[in-house]
């Protein structure tokens, strides 16, 4: 493995499984999108815009919102003051676990890459115009055209879920290829909605091959290490952020930067969300991604040095990890492309971390992220409390005081209560372990 710069420390890490922190060498902060990627958001928000009364007459759940997909920011200034998370400057959540619908930040991804595919459908079979009201697309003729095509996605469960009820909601057949540690109550509600799912026995990376290797001639593939559709879906966060931020009168500046840290699976939603932020926030924004300590395969893949893909299974790592959704051995190789000069860095975070963040979430806040959702929660600590990351906050003259930290929940509101309780039971046996352990070193 080449590396551009000497990177075998973290690497060591990696390979032993011990939390880090790395730092993008090639971050270039003043580095924005390219004119095709600003043009792919830009289409992304517009389709959604169009999109809403359609939405707001398939789901109930948006009516309240009129079809707009979007989820609260909560100010987590409690979590600022609490060990072993202290870190100063305004903190707040970004409660994607709260899209409704499909509850998670997969909606904004899938439901976009859905709802352009059946545009186009509807388009080349003249059942809509450019300007025609897109309810028409929930109207028998769309449902009949559409009933005649299949959709296919490989998904470790939340992308599933978002795939899955919007095209069974329009009526195409779907299909969701899902790894073996998918969790089964995901997979419940997606039968439950009469989407076919297949489990794998082997990690996500083996259910995405399988998915399109099925894919037949009348078949359409949502391919999550690849997709444009779905990369642009989720940038359209970024604006909604921007506007959020604005109403809690927080400014994004060079004296008040934006600090954001996003859970990394195979990098989809964090990427589209990094290049979002960086669109219209520039060198003001900093972007981290969260990675389990088993499935680090964003980190792996950049700080490698390599242009093709990368597995963690060539460093001896197993991919195992209670953070489900983010249990990918393979980076996207499309996104880890476009945002090599963008992304601040990426730290890892342990199984037993992740279940004492949720309960810190809980206690705190009031609510219960699933373990994937809680990734990023020590982003702040690693900034404000090892060397390296004061180190950034130096060279990019960041004043700590002056800073907002945003941490991105990616989804848990649909969690049925049974597997809540075993979170909850989980993450107190966690936290006693940890005091029994520090009891007895004193």
């Amino acid at each position: 493995m080449t590396n551009s710069k000497d990177y075998s420390h973290i690497i060591d890490c990696l390979r032993t499984k011990s939390r880090c922190l790395w730092l993008n060498e090639r971050l270039f902060p003043n580095c924005r999108p390219d004119q095709s990627i600003l043009a792919g958001i830009a289409d992304a928000g517009a389709r959604f815009k169009r999109c809403e009364p359609l939405l707001a007459a398939v789901f109930n759940e948006l009516g309240p919102t009129g079809g707009r997909i979007e989820s609260p920011l909560t100010n987590a200034g409690k979590l600022a003051a609490c060990s072993p998370v202290t870190a100063p400057g305004a903190w707040f959540i970004k409660r994607d676990d709260l899209l409704p619908v499909a509850g998670s930040i997969k909606a904004r991804g899938g439901f976009h890459e859905v709802l352009a595919y059946a545009e186009k459908l509807a388009l080349d079979h003249g059942i809509i115009n450019p300007t025609s009201d897109r309810r028409c697309l929930a109207e028998e003729a769309a449902r009949g055209l559409f009933s005649a095509h299949k959709i296919l996605v490989g998904s470790t469960g939340n992308l599933g879920l978002a795939i899955g009820t919007l095209s069974a909601a329009l009526g195409f057949r779907s299909e969701v290829h899902m790894s073996a540690d998918a969790r089964q109550w995901k997979k419940d509600r997606l039968l439950a909605r009469g989407v076919a799912v297949v489990e794998h026995q082997g990690d996500y990376s083996a259910a995405v091959a399988t998915a399109r290797s099925l894919m037949k001639e009348s078949d359409y593939f949502v391919d999550d290490e690849a997709s444009a559709l779905l990369f642009y879906g989720y940038a359209t966060a970024a604006l909604e952020l921007k506007m959020q931020l604005h109403a809690v009168g927080r400014k994004v500046d060079s004296q008040t930067p934006l600090l954001v840290y996003l859970p990394c699976g195979v990098g989809g939603a964090p990427g589209g969300i990094t290049v979002g932020l960086k669109a219209i926030f520039g060198p003001d924004v900093h972007c981290f991604f969260a990675e389990p300590v088993a499935s680090p395969c964003m980190l792996l893949q950049l700080c490698s040095g390599q242009t093709g893909p990368v597995s963690v299974a060539e460093i001896g790592l197993d991919n195992k990890t209670e953070a489900d959704g983010l249990a990918v051995g393979q980076a996207s190789l499309f996104v880890a492309h476009r945002i090599q000069e963008m992304l601040a860095g990426v730290f890892t975070v342990s199984d037993d971390e992740l279940y004492e963040n949720m309960a810190l979430v809980e206690k705190h806040l009031g609510f219960l992220p699933e373990p994937s959702a809680a990734a990023g929660l020590r982003g702040p600590m690693w900034l404000n409390e090892t060397e390296a990351g004061r180190e950034y906050l130096r060279r990019h003259q960041i004043v700590p005081d002056h800073a907002t930290h945003v941490i991105w929940t990616t989804g848990g509101s649909l969690v049925p209560e049974l597997q809540r309780i075993h979170y909850r039971n989980t993450a107190e046996m966690k936290i006693r372990s940890l005091r029994s352990g520090l009891i007895a070193r004193t």
